[in-house]
């Protein structure tokens, strides 16, 4: 099933056409469908009945989608203060929320303590101590997974591959003994269950068993020991096919977790980002110039990097799409789709296989509904790209766009300049 789909000659999200969209709002835009969003959390909840889903905020904190999400019975997973505080104001309850990432500051602590989250992951001796720290200023316990570096490769992208050792996530299996000795001396503080996260875009069902192994002998070892566990945090990463190629495999990746994990007995965790939110959304976008140079084509957009850095970051895929369907006899030519920022890292494809685009044509980058809208910026003192949430034929604008005249008016200038 996909939400965007050409009817009637015109790609529409759902049942609403995108040019409708580019009229009343203006590109770029990001567009979701809370059709897909709903189907997408539903698959997982459907294949993995007895497993916690905590959405990856992360990967989109737009408060609408965290609102539908949450009301299909999702929790969140957050690495900072800021999520937290979008999760908890899109009525996510406390106790659905786990806090990752490696860097939390006292007062993002301070405010999980607060509200009474689910678990905070631990990634190390330093921030178990500085938990307990925080736990006891409060006069809380602290509800602490421990975080483990399960030195297993994902076959991923090198900046999203997260748990070989030399990584900064995680704590070593040559530390565990220690950390748990400390915990042990640690009162305010309870190392109730260990968190493991391989890496993002992830379709080797193998890896996840792998490392899952390795976490199940850390778990024996570290209850052996005499921590208390009853938790197994078991990441996120699952991958989605932005060329096409691959589909994540629910179903096995669920046989894996029955013949892995399961047999524990303990509740268990998932962190799905990407897998529940990038293809529920795309990038409108309008064609500002077509330059004919000696060797290469450019197509001129109105997006660019600020608005979708993926490509810059990760020399990553997606998919290009005019948004009225070509005629089935058009001519397909290699063509550089490019955007107008002074860096010649904003270019979204070389070379790309496309039917004929001209001035004013509207076009669409798929699957971008995952670490798009959430990693923009103003650069460039472009304006802030929009978001609206379709469903069904109902639309709204979910994020209006930020102009040059606001982003000025966030500046303050001292008397004395």
């Amino acid at each position: 099933m996909t939400a965007f789909t050409y009817q009637n000659g015109t790609l529409c999200a759902d049942a609403v056409p995108l040019p409708e969209i580019a009229a009343a709002v203006g590109t770029p835009t990001y567009v979701y469908s809370a059709t897909r969003l709903r189907a997408n959390v539903q698959r997982l909840m459907q294949a993995l009945p007895s497993v916690a889903i905590c959405f990856a905020v992360k990967a989109n904190g737009n408060q609408a989608v965290l609102t539908l999400l949450g009301k299909c019975g999702a929790g969140a997973d957050i690495v900072s203060g800021g999520e937290l505080a979008r999760a908890l104001a899109a009525g996510i309850p406390a106790t659905r929320i786990v806090f990752s990432g490696v860097g939390k500051t006292d007062d993002e602590l301070d405010a999980a303590l607060r509200a009474g989250i689910h678990q905070i992951n631990a990634e190390s001796a330093e921030e178990l101590s500085q938990i307990n720290r925080r736990a006891a200023a409060l006069g809380v316990v602290a509800a602490v997974a421990l975080r483990v570096n399960p030195d297993v490769a994902a076959d991923t992208h090198h900046k999203i591959s997260t748990g070989k050792k030399g990584d900064k996530f995680g704590i070593d299996h040559e530390q565990l003994a220690s950390v748990a000795a400390l915990a042990k001396t640690l009162p305010h503080v309870k190392v109730c269950g260990l968190a493991v996260h391989i890496g993002s875009q992830l379709f080797d069902i193998e890896a996840y068993r792998k490392a899952y192994r390795v976490t199940i002998s850390y778990y024996n070892e570290l209850r052996a020991l005499g921590l208390p566990l009853e938790r197994l945090d078991l990441g996120g990463g699952m991958g989605v096919p932005y060329d096409g190629s691959a589909v994540f495999d629910v179903a096995a990746f669920a046989q894996m977790l029955k013949d892995t994990v399961m047999p524990l007995g303990c509740a268990l965790t998932i962190e799905p980002g990407r897998y529940v939110v990038a293809d529920a959304g795309v990038l409108l976008s309008r064609v500002t110039l077509i330059k004919q140079g000696v060797s290469s084509r450019f197509v001129i957009v109105d997006a660019a990097m600020n608005d979708l850095i993926r490509p810059a970051l990760y020399e990553s895929y997606h998919h290009i799409r005019p948004v009225q369907a070509p005629a089935a006899d058009a001519p397909i030519t290699a063509q550089d789709v490019v955007g107008p920022i002074c860096e010649s890292s904003d270019c979204f494809a070389q070379q790309r296989q496309l039917p004929p685009l001209h001035t004013g044509d509207l076009l669409v980058f798929d699957t971008a509904g995952a670490y798009g809208a959430v990693m923009s910026s103003t650069y460039n003192v472009r304006p802030l790209v929009a978001e609206v949430l379709v469903d069904g034929t109902r639309w709204s604008v979910i994020r209006p766009r930020i102009d040059a005249a606001t982003q000025i008016g966030w500046d303050k200038v001292p008397d004395w300049v």
